[in-house]
């Protein structure tokens, strides 16, 4: 949607003229899944998909919220944002406006309306960019100063404790510090953070939705949870380690042996991811692309063997890509059992291979898989209108 077009959109809905525009960023996770709840370090960086929120200040105590392709307006009373946890569309914007209030911030009323392009239930943290996109919102009409990382705990907080969804620190915080041309590399357990840069060059990243009915499937991420406790209580009895992230690759192999069947599969998953993690920024930082191709390949792989939360959508997907003599690496992202693939592949193949790829994908799996050529930005954006 462009500007004139949400412009109309934010008239028609509430009468009167936008004058901001708000934006917060979806993400990627370069590299370093399922290890955040393991002590690990993650990757991610800013995309050019992004929730666009356009304001006006109103004063008052009422918030109201429309919403690109859904009709009428939600009204949140600032007095009342206990009451709104059951709302299907509205409860995130009230659980953020709720944590905010928490902090002792004055918040007034305001017109808000939604256009996000980050594609919904795709693991690029729709949810994270909507929540910080309306915590900016809020703190400027409120005229209060605000931490970009503390709107990124404030955010998390409000989707743990208002929506009831257990997700970690590295998607509102992605959205919040993103850095143009930039990943950051997260210590999930402390927030140390550091910016990388994530220059390219000839090679773009593109992100294909593999189009699954996608629910982060509850019961198998809290097996796997569940499966990595086991491993670290075992390997407590002989290593002094608080988590697993703290092993290396060759600690791993001196203690593998304590482990067997699928717990040592989901160790050694996050032992080698860790270890990933730190090879991925090497390469980077030594422009070498063709090298963390590779290590996209390999953390592929072992989200699909050992970690086992790939699946046959993205199996297939990230297999299609591999096969393209123009694509570096591919790998699935986020949570697994559906949602988005990365691949690096030269700028100039990229039409070729979002047509090959996607007929071969629709062919093999009997529906659609949709594409977004990406760009690295920065993680949030205010500019009046």
């Amino acid at each position: 949607m462009e500007i004139m077009e949400a412009k109309q959109a934010f008239l028609q809905a509430f009468g009167a003229n936008a004058e901001d525009l708000f934006t917060a960023a979806g993400r990627i996770n370069v590299i370093g899944e399922h290890v955040d709840y393991c002590g690990g370090k993650v990757f991610p960086a800013a995309l050019n998909l992004r929730c666009n929120v356009y304001g006006r200040k109103t004063g008052g105590d009422t918030v109201k919220l429309a919403f690109k392709g859904i009709d009428g307006v939600v009204e949140l009373n600032l007095n009342a944002l206990e009451s709104y946890r059951a709302l299907k569309i509205g409860n995130y914007q009230a659980g953020v406006a709720l944590e905010i209030q928490k902090t002792g911030v004055k918040l007034v009323g305001c017109e808000l309306y939604y256009d996000c392009t980050v594609p919904f239930g795709g693991g690029l943290s729709s949810s994270a960019a909507i929540e910080v996109a309306t915590a900016i919102a809020l703190y400027t009409y409120a005229g209060a100063p605000y931490d970009k990382v503390e709107v990124a705990k404030l955010a998390q907080k409000a989707e743990n404790e208002y929506a009831g969804v257990n997700c970690g620190i590295m998607d509102q915080f992605a959205s919040a510090m993103g850095k143009k041309e930039h990943a950051v590399l997260l210590d999930c357990s402390t927030l140390a953070y550091e910016y990388v840069p994530l220059r390219l060059g000839d090679y773009a990243l593109v992100v294909a939705n593999c189009n699954k009915p996608h629910s982060l499937v509850e019961s198998k991420y809290n097996v796997r949870r569940q499966e990595v406790e086991i491993a670290l209580k075992t390997l407590q009895e002989v290593k002094n380690i608080s988590c697993l992230a703290e092993l290396s690759p060759k600690d791993f192999a001196e203690v593998k042996h304590l482990l067997s069947g699928v717990i040592a599969k989901r160790a050694e998953h996050v032992v080698m991811e860790c270890d990933r993690v730190n090879k991925a920024v090497e390469a980077l930082k030594a422009g070498d692309i063709e090298g963390l191709g590779r290590l996209l390949n390999e953390s592929h792989y072992s989200l699909r063997d050992l970690y086992e939360v790939t699946g046959k959508e993205l199996d297939t997907l990230s297999a299609l890509a591999r096969k393209e003599t123009d694509c570096l690496g591919s790998r699935m992202i986020g949570g697994g059992f559906g949602g988005c693939t990365i691949s690096i592949v030269k700028k100039s193949a990229v039409e070729g291979f979002i047509r090959r790829v996607g007929a071969a994908y629709a062919e093999a799996i009997g529906y659609k898989a949709s594409f977004y050529e990406t760009s690295i930005e920065d993680g949030i954006t205010v500019s009046k209108l």
